[in-house]
């Protein structure tokens, strides 16, 4: 059976993906047949019970089995009326593992088009840490939640693991990444109490460190039309939010480029604007968000207030809110040294 490594080097020049950074390891095999059956429970769904058909990537527990399933939780109130719900504040630095995440919090009021203020933000701009310091390998240090995530049988309780991981890449040479498991984390206080009263979900910290194989990646673009499509505008600004958090988790962008980002989110409808926020590793930020009221979903990106750097992403569903998955971009920078 072909691993990803194998598979890419297989291709050469015929790989699709080669000019990308490559996406985070999935767990083990090992990992997930352990969780599985460290949690295991009769696999008897109610009568009545529907599983949605659009999770996100889940590894569903059943008894000695797991399965995944591909998509986007879509959850609406029993009207079928999304509704506005009270948040609370966002995970500080240091909380206990086996926590229950919330929305991170933005102040009452902070609801109007994003436009102006994107665009007076990307008129202000200074530079990043990072344009002062020169290497050869662009790096980034980022924690994910999300993905995959542990789901019960009747897919109403879940529980993921944050990861953090570190990549050196840069241009047709090996590059580096190293991943580190973190603690469980839970989208709500019903998956905490559920996985609980059951098996207690913990995992023996580990780190991994693989190699890269080389690739060519494309070069960010300069003008605000080409930004536009590499941002795939015309998918509207659900598509326009994972592309940010994918320029700016793969690239050491510059001010200019970062301004024009702006600039296209800017012009994107839907995008409103929540001011100042402290995202979960304690920052500053400000905030937009996007209400993708046909899958029952919103999605939040948090910049920094001076540099216009992305230093968050989040997906959560709505009625009731509840988290999905979160990206942190912690560090970005280039530097001579390999991991």
């Amino acid at each position: 059976m072909f691993g990803a490594r194998r598979t890419r080097t297989l291709l050469g020049p015929a790989d699709p993906a080669r000019r990308m950074p490559p996406e985070p390891p999935r767990l083990s095999a090992a990992e997930l047949i352990a969780w599985a059956e460290a949690t295991a429970e009769p696999n008897t769904p109610r009568r009545g019970v529907r599983r949605d058909a659009r999770l996100p990537r889940r590894m569903v527990l059943a008894t000695g089995a797991v399965t995944l399933a591909a998509g986007a939780v879509a959850v609406i109130g029993a009207s079928g009326v999304l509704v506005d719900v009270e948040r609370g504040p966002a995970d500080p630095p240091g909380t206990a593992a086996g926590r229950v995440l919330v929305p991170v919090a933005y102040q009452p009021g902070t609801d109007e088009a994003a436009g102006p203020r994107l665009r007076a933000l990307a008129d202000g701009l200074v530079d990043a840490a990072y344009e002062s310091s020169a290497g050869r390998y662009t790096y980034h240090r980022k924690q994910v939640w999300g993905d995959p995530v542990m789901t019960s049988p009747d897919g109403r309780f879940s529980v993921a693991f944050s990861q953090e991981t570190k990549v050196w890449w840069t241009p047709g040479e090996p590059g580096r990444q190293t991943t580190v498991m973190g603690v469980p984390e839970y989208p709500d206080q019903a998956s905490r109490d559920h996985w609980a009263s059951r098996q207690p979900v913990s995992a023996t910290a580990s780190a991994d460190a693989i190699p890269l194989p080389p690739f060519e990646p494309a070069a960010l673009p300069s003008t605000r039309r080409e930004l536009a499509r590499m941002l795939k505008t015309e998918l509207g600004a659900a598509a326009v939010g994972k592309e940010t958090s994918k320029i700016f988790g793969r690239y050491a962008v510059p001010r200019a480029i970062r301004a024009e980002v702006l600039r296209v989110l800017a012009d994107v409808p839907g995008f409103r604007w929540r001011g100042e926020v402290t995202d979960r590793a304690g920052r500053a930020g400000l905030a937009v968000t996007f209400d993708d009221r046909e899958h029952g979903q919103q999605h939040l990106l948090i910049f920094h207030p001076r540099t216009g750097e992305l230093l968050a992403s989040e997906l959560l569903t709505l009625g009731p809110v509840r988290m999905n998955a979160y990206e942190l971009i912690l560090e970005t920078g280039r530097t001579d040294r390999l991991g």
